[in-house]
């Protein structure tokens, strides 16, 4: 049946907002006799605290809050997975963006003319400042119990046979950067204390529901007094999916019984919050001369910086994908997540998969040079197919599109010309052009062993509409709009009759968390149940109007009727003035479980995945050889995205993504020295602009369906900028002959490559 909503490009549905300037953020909101927050942060990155004295902040006139460790309520600690982040430190900071004391003011300057005035005296300690430097035994402590905060080794088959069995072996070493998710809108919000004794944080967040859970121990104070609003957000790739300044706000609010409101700088934000997790890899692969893979030994150090965050799932997940989506039947992976006194690292789009897929495409473009393959070719001989054994040794129940995904690269018209757009300019021979392609996949959903619940409830308007409402949240990504899709195919009414809450403990069910690309599919399975629901309560209702059984009506264009048009049907509106006559309007509420696999990875926690998205791009660039600057002058993305809820949502994603990808290839880096940010801001810290995207970026998905999902749906947020970064690696390589095996490949990374230096001295 033709679907009326579904694989349509409907306008956003807060896109006039927001492109009008009316759409308030978090960071926008004011309350009456609001005062001001501002924290003080460490001075060294690693040091034992010896006193903190507050009083010249206590006595500075209009300074109306001073915090520490002693005035956090409950336990002083936050983190998904190991709450080993203090709110405030108390005896050490294990890194320059430690929160040790906090200030509420009248006034944006006073707060931190108050922060001038309080005196910590420190005693400095060793810095580790690398994830091999901290995996050694006589490396200083960041934390008591060790550096290694997760060691995962997972093994499957006999790799020792698997490369005698092997033509050609080939071994190298990659390293990716510290990426900043650069998101227009800085942590910050309100925190607003209550008459009722409650308190209502007004914060950007991607799991509101979790951040109460986190706050409520922190605070002492059941979850029910908490009240997280934290939708729209500005930004978050994954950069607000843990605590950020709501601890600290929360706190100020309460000691001084007045709303605070913080707004970090760009400055602050670049040095406190989170970062994509930089990796060491060390990749040894096997194949056969006729490109059949037969051996991948890796080893893994991920810099997860001082505190754990999400450093663990991102190793697992970064396990989970490293051979790419190949059959191998001999992997040996072993991956260590260390504790090092730079930025703490947590989740960001593509949660691990980046990197690995930078060094697995690498290699496989390696092999196919070697063996004298096409490079579609070699992948397509390894490629994974519907019920295959994955690397790590589960079998694939769930669709699988990535022969698709090659078919559609291989036919397309930038593979198809690449040696006409490469061709050599004679005016310009110091330009040259190359194009590159890789291929991904990716785990939807938190997995194995891990709660991965979804609620939505659907309540019946008055004039008929209806409203939903979902816990997650709105973080640019379109999921208003798509939950507005999938309610209105799901309710047989028009779109402009639903609407959409989110994001609000006060007004939502717990539909889980905004990441792991879950969203349209968790939610939206969620959003059809109770859809569902409602009109079986609506069905009923109408027949005893219509005298009618319920079993005989049908339901179209927001109208119920007799299926053989026995008699007249009934309008929407007029169902709703029946039920506001007699037991009030219906409200039902639909709760998806998220399918997990059969079995788990022994050893790795939230491993193997059920369902799984999968991507391939290509990009064409042309390389200044002069000045080792790169330019990409055009990308293609396709996607095995199951059924496309929006059309539009997902090309802007698409196109969003790839632009991201760029700036992870070519120039994002957290620089750091001895545990100091060297690149606290846009002027040092570069990012693509609208000048740097190339003109053409065209977005092109497969014929495929996920039939778990709402209407064959699953996600893509994540996926569309994984494989980016080799694809232009790999055509940076097919213009210079040079091998890229470290990310960012800036201009001065890529002069050095082609003016004789190792990589080795570039990393340097």
């Amino acid at each position: 049946m033709e679907e009326n909503y579904i694989g349509k490009g409907l306008k956003r549905l807060d896109a006039e907002e927001k492109v009008t300037g009316k759409t308030l953020y978090m960071t926008d909101l004011k309350f009456p006799d609001m005062l001001w927050g501002t924290v003080l942060r460490a001075k060294y990155p690693h040091a034992i605290i010896k006193s903190i004295d507050t009083s010249g902040a206590e006595a500075l006139p209009g300074v109306e809050a001073v915090i520490t460790w002693r005035d956090v309520p409950g336990f002083n600690g936050f983190g998904i997975v190991v709450p080993d982040q203090p709110v405030l430190c108390r005896e050490k900071v294990r890194y320059r963006g430690d929160a040790v004391a906090a200030v509420a003011a009248t006034s944006k300057e006073l707060a931190k003319r108050a922060l001038e005035l309080i005196e910590v005296q420190y005693e400095e300690l060793p810095v580790v400042e690398s994830p091999l430097e901290g995996a050694k035994s006589e490396a200083p402590k960041v934390h008591e119990k060790g550096n290694i905060h997760l060691h995962t080794h997972v093994k499957r088959g006999n790799v020792r046979r698997g490369f005698e069995e092997a033509d050609i072996v080939i071994e190298n070493t990659y390293y990716t950067g510290r990426q900043e998710h650069a998101f227009l809108e800085t942590e910050g919000g309100v925190a607003v204390p209550e008459a009722d004794g409650s308190i209502s944080i007004y914060a950007g967040s991607q799991y509101p529901y979790r951040d109460r859970m986190q706050l409520a121990r922190c605070l002492a104070m059941p979850e029910e007094k908490i009240r997280i609003i934290s939708s729209p957000v500005g930004g978050a790739f994954g950069g607000k999916d843990e605590l950020t300044i709501q601890p600290i706000l929360a706190i100020l609010a309460l000691k001084s019984r007045k709303p605070v409101k913080m707004v970090m700088g760009r400055e602050e934000s670049m040095i406190s919050y989170w970062k994509r997790h930089p990796m060491i890899l060390e990749y040894r692969t096997g194949a056969k001369k006729d490109g059949t893979l037969v051996a991948n030994e890796i080893k893994i150090y991920s810099d997860t910086g001082a505190y754990a965050s999400l450093g663990g799932p991102v190793l697992n997940l970064a396990i989970e994908s490293s051979c790419g989506p190949y059959r191998i039947p001999n992997v040996d992976i072993d991956g260590y997540c260390v504790y090092t006194n730079n930025c703490v690292a947590g989740a960001m789009r593509g949660f691990g998969v980046p990197q690995v897929t930078f060094a697995m495409e690498t290699q496989i473009d390696v092999l196919a040079e070697k063996l004298g393959m096409d490079p579609i070719e070699i992948r397509r001989k390894n490629a994974l197919e519907d019920g295959d054994v994955a690397p790590i040794g589960h079998h694939l129940v769930t669709s699988v599109g990535i022969g698709k995904v090659l078919e559609k690269i291989e036919n397309s018209r930038l593979w198809k010309e690449r040696r006409k757009m490469t061709k050599a300019d004679e005016e310009k021979p110091w330009i040259k052009r190359g194009v590159g392609m890789a291929i991904t996949w990716q785990g939807i959903g938190l997995g194995v062993g891990l709660p991965d619940n979804s609620n939505a409830i659907i309540q019946m308007k008055r004039d008929g509409g209806f409203t939903v409402r979902v816990g997650c949240v709105e973080m640019g990504q379109g999921a208003l709009t798509v939950f507005a899709q999938i309610a209105a195919e799901a309710l047989y009414c028009p779109v402009e009759n639903i609407e959409v809450i989110v994001g609000d403990t006060g007004a939502t069910v717990d539909s889980g968390t905004t990441t792991a690309s879950r969203s349209t599919y968790a939610a939206g399975n969620s959003i059809i149940l109770a859809s569902n629901k409602i009109l079986d309560i609506m069905k009923e209702k109408a027949a005893s109007m219509l005298g009618a059984k319920p079993e005989e009506l049908d339901v179209k264009d927001g109208l119920i009727f007799h299926r053989q048009n026995l008699i007249p049907g009934l309008s929407y509106g007029q169902i709703a003035g029946a039920f506001q006559q007699g037991s009030g309007l219906p409200r039902t509420e639909g709760l998806f479980k998220f399918p997990v696999a059969d079995k788990s990875i022994e050893g790795a926690f939230g491993l193997p995945h059920h369902i799984y998205g999968f991507c391939g791009q290509v990009a064409l660039v042309e390389v200044d050889t002069l000045t080792g600057k790169v330019k990409v002058l055009e990308g293609l993305t396709v996607i095995d995205a199951g059924t496309v809820i929006n059309r539009k949502g997902l090309e802007g994603q698409a196109e969003g993504g790839f632009v991201m990808g760029m700036g992870y290839a070519l120039t994002e880096d957290v620089l750091t020295k001895r545990g100091n940010v060297m690149t606290p801001n846009f002027s040092t810290y570069i990012i693509p602009t609208s000048k740097d995207a190339p003109e053409i970026i065209e977005t092109i998905t497969v014929d495929s369906r996920e039939e778990t999902g709402p209407y064959g749906a699953k996600g893509i947020g994540e996926i569309v900028m994984v494989p980016t970064a080799p694809a232009i690696t790999c055509a940076i390589h097919h213009a210079t002959g040079k091998r890229v095996l470290k990310i960012p490949a800036t201009a001065e990374y890529i002069y050095s490559l082609l003016t004789g230096g190792s990589q080795s001295e570039d990393i340097d």
